[in-house]
């Protein structure tokens, strides 16, 4: 019976698996090549056939190289004597020319319809990989409904059908940024080898994705600040046993860390063994000096790359529900995440905190969390690794300046959405002190699912400029700004309506 149970809820996930790919695929091979999608795809392409990364260094190169794979495989064709690429071989230089050369390779030296659709194949993959760690996660931190509930707010939420399929950082990093997380309180739980290559693993995934997730460094030392201001049961009691176990997993941290720091090092390595180490000057020449600089190169690029992300990432003007800012505004991400997520979604997240109230209330039983009946770990930490790491990357997002895009905030929908695990377990603790309250919880939940299904397929194919009844009616440009409404997505559909009105 519980094989068969274990198979129909897996079936059910496969299924909302298959309704994101169609849903976000298929809007993804309608649309044009978005504005950043230009630069790393050809830069992707030009890491691997010809080991050189001076392309779109502002951008660790993971997720371009995922989505060059099938275009490097065919075949694909670009040409390195063309001066958009001669022209990049100094600093400051690509910044200009990687836009040339990107708009060259997708549109001139390639078919630009067959050459996009291949480059958003995997990363459309790694989405719904994200989306199979959300329903696995979810699972363990609740129960299968519980994953499942996170699935289906996944599969259904705008801001990743609209982003997934694309070739961007935002997903990649989301994925390792969940992998990660997960995989920290491990570091206090399992002192064996394999966890903590497990843990640099997906840190190093989290490095070559996005520079922004060095943010992930804070996230640790405030997961082991709340172990000491808020102790859990799996702490040791005796304060001489309490003092090793902290050094242990500060030990394996470090490891995890420095092996992560080796493994990011070995991918710029390779990718950049052909491009020109002209840029070091400040190394005079003897003997040695090439491979000096060769060894130094992978240091030099990735600094060089974070230095730009710096800069880039610095105050902009923005726009946000009808008013013009000179900088970036708090409440900026607060405000996006209110009117492009949809509506049932929101008043899932309303039930789940006022159920889990009730239950704190009423219940006996303190805890929601299941502890070890579906790992052979407790289940608490990774609770806690969770909501640690989403307070503190919200923390980031509402002091950063750079308000561009919901996209940005992706990490932050992932983690949310997985903090609805345990809701589904709170309305069965719920029924044994109220019966009637748990059944209607029970039916607006799947109400709500339902409506989420139907406003995901209602709104296809126009999931980037997606906005909520909370908006009024309000037209989209009143309200937000940037790629939260146009990307230049849309310029197929753009030229059928001018030339049916011509």
């Amino acid at each position: 019976m519980e094989l068969k149970t274990s198979g129909t809820f897996s079936a059910i996930a496969l299924l909302l698996l298959a309704l994101m790919a169609l849903l976000a695929g298929g809007a993804a091979r309608h649309e044009s090549v978005t504005f950043d999608e230009v630069a790393h795809t050809a830069a992707g392409v030009s890491y691997l056939q010809k080991l050189d990364m001076r392309m779109n260094e502002e951008h660790p190169p993971l997720a371009k190289v995922v989505a060059a794979l099938p275009l490097v495989l065919r075949g694909a064709h670009a040409d390195y004597n063309h001066l958009s690429w001669t022209f990049s071989d100094r600093i400051f230089h690509q910044y200009l020319a990687e836009w040339v050369f990107g708009h060259w390779f997708l549109m001139r030296w390639n078919d630009p319809y067959s050459t996009l659709f291949l480059a958003r194949v995997p990363m459309l993959l790694l989405t719904l990989l994200l989306g199979f760690v959300l329903y696995s996660y979810g699972t363990r931190l609740g129960n299968a409904w519980g994953g499942l509930l996170c699935l289906s707010a996944f599969v259904t939420m705008p801001a990743f059908l609209a982003f997934g399929p694309l070739v961007l950082t935002d997903v990649p990093i989301t994925l390792f940024w969940v992998l990660t997380v997960w995989q920290l309180p491990n570091m206090w739980l399992s002192p064996r080898r394999g966890t903590i290559i497990k843990f640099a693993l997906a840190l190093a995934g989290a490095l070559l994705s996005k520079f922004s997730s060095g943010l992930l460094l804070f996230v640790f030392v405030a997961f082991a600040l709340s172990l000491r201001f808020k102790p859990l049961p799996q702490q040791p009691a005796d304060k001489i046993e309490l003092r090793r176990w902290r050094r242990r997993a500060w030990r394996n941290l470090a490891k995890g860390v420095l092996g992560a720091a080796f493994f990011v090092y070995m991918v710029y390595l390779v990718l950049s063994w052909n491009q020109p180490t002209d840029s070091f000057q400040v190394i005079p020449h003897f003997p040695a000096s090439p491979a000096l600089r060769r060894l130094l190169m992978p240091l030099w690029i990735y600094l060089r790359g974070l230095a730009g992300f710096v800069l880039s990432a610095g105050s902009r003007p923005t726009y946000i529900l009808g008013h013009h800012y000179p900088h970036g505004v708090w409440f900026y991400f607060p405000v996006l995440f209110f009117l492009k997520s949809p509506l049932p979604f929101l008043l899932l997240l309303l039930m789940a905190v006022v159920t889990s109230l009730l239950v704190k209330r009423r219940s006996p039983e303190p805890a929601l969390i299941p502890g070890g009946i579906f790992t052979d770990v407790d289940i608490d930490m990774h609770w806690r690794a969770v909501w640690v790491s989403l307070i503190t990357y919200i923390a980031a997002c509402l002091l950063s300046r750079l308000d561009v895009s919901i996209r940005h905030f992706l990490v932050a929908l992932a983690l949310i959405i997985l903090l609805l695990a345990p809701f589904p377990r709170a309305l069965e603790r719920l029924l044994s002190s109220s019966r009637q309250a748990a059944r209607l919880g029970n039916y607006l939940t799947i109400a709500l699912v339902f409506a989420s299904i139907l406003t995901a397929i209602r709104a296809y194919p126009n999931y980037l400029p997606y906005l909520n009844i909370l908006s009024l009616g309000r037209p989209g440009y009143m309200l937000v700004n940037d790629s939260n409404l146009d990307w230049n997505q849309s310029l197929p559909k753009r030229k059928l309506s001018c030339a049916s009105k011509a």
